[in-house]
């Protein structure tokens, strides 16, 4: 028998296609309506009886049960923490930005991590599997119910920096987002979504084909390729010049800016060397294509409940004088506020702990 469909997973014109009796028109209702959190198998004019029963008989919305929201008493951040159907762990967090009411949310696209970035509590893990694209887009319509309408709360944003490596499950995220950003269902403008990768060069450019208004985020580590690999062990099969073309080709064929980002580690990568060879390989990339890439500088955030951390953040005169070497060089950077961290929501720290 066959598993029914998940209606928030679905274009309209998937809908159409599966469910041959629904007509494009009532396909786009029973999307919207779903994605507005409205019933979408109550009798309504604009969808026929037949319609109606036909996609009830074929289609369900799953949910992911919520098991925890942790709110942080630093700053508005928000993370949600997630139980599947498996009884597997995930966390997403709810980002305010800078415009009163607006929001942005850091989705998963992976139960674990099989990347084992040495930064990051998600590499700590491992894999244990791929998010479906129902559940990366129900991450987002769950955040989106913590929200006042009434005041003009929204959700403004998408960024794929939650747990996992979005370009290893690259078919799902990429169908998550064709949904998240349709006019009938999420509304959210592909301009607003980045998808984040530590570096898998042929996922870099069935992005820039299959989402080309979808912006780049690359986890750059070091821009030293001995130390990339030591942080970075995905180095050792995608070296930082394979990825750094990918990212070049990826602009060309997007027009698009990537977003590059740097977790500064204290005595490990925030040497003069290492910002100078952030610097040439930004002032290359701009050469090649003619756009500067946004670099991010992040303060680490230490992996809760572990003693053994080796990794501390570096001191604000450190920062500087790397933030500072690099825009010597031509590329101006920016610090990004990574909020949560009291309860581990901020980059980093996610490890689904229930």
């Amino acid at each position: 028998m066959p598993q029914p469909l998940p209606l928030q997973a679905l274009l309209p014109e998937d809908l159409a296609r599966l469910v041959p009796s629904v007509t494009l028109a009532e396909a786009r209702t029973l999307v919207s309506s779903v994605h507005r959190d409205k019933d979408p198998f109550v009798p309504s004019s604009r969808v026929r009886k037949v319609a109606r029963v036909a996609v009830a008989n074929a289609a369900h919305v799953p949910t992911l049960e919520v098991v925890r929201q942790a709110r942080s008493a630093l700053d508005p951040f928000l993370k949600l923490v997630f139980q599947t159907s498996d009884e597997r762990l995930l966390e997403s967090v709810r980002i305010p930005l800078e415009r009163a009411g607006r929001f942005s949310v850091c989705v998963s696209s992976q139960v674990g991590c099989a990347l084992g970035c040495a930064f990051c509590a998600t590499g700590r893990l491992g894999l244990t599997r791929n998010l479906e694209t129902w559940e990366i887009v129900e991450q987002v319509r769950a955040v989106r119910r913590t929200l006042d309408a009434t005041r003009g709360e929204r959700v403004h944003g998408v960024v794929f920096q939650g747990m996992g490596e979005p370009l290893a499950n690259a078919e799902r995220v990429i169908a998550a987002v064709r949904v998240l950003t349709c006019p009938s269902a999420g509304a959210i403008d592909a301009r607003n979504v980045t998808v984040c990768t530590a570096g898998l060069p042929s996922g870099i450019l069935t992005l820039a084909r299959e989402l080309p208004r979808v912006r780049l985020g690359w986890s750059v580590g070091s821009a030293l390729a001995g130390k990339r690999r030591t942080l970075m062990p995905i180095d050792g099969a995608h070296p930082l010049e394979d990825v750094f073309w990918a990212g070049v080709e990826h602009a060309k064929l997007t027009r698009l800016a990537p977003l590059w980002a740097v977790t500064l580690l204290s005595g490990v990568n925030d040497g003069d060397d290492h910002a100078r060879a952030l610097g040439q390989l930004a002032a290359r990339f701009t050469h090649e294509t003619g756009r500067h890439p946004r670099i991010s500088i992040i303060p680490y955030n230490r992996i809760a409940d572990d003693a053994t951390d080796p990794f501390r953040r570096v001191s604000d005169l450190a920062e500087q004088r790397f933030r500072d070497t690099v825009h010597a060089l031509g590329t101006f950077t920016h610090k990004r506020y990574s909020g949560g961290s009291d309860v581990a929501a901020a980059c980093g720290q996610l490890a689904a702990r229930a």
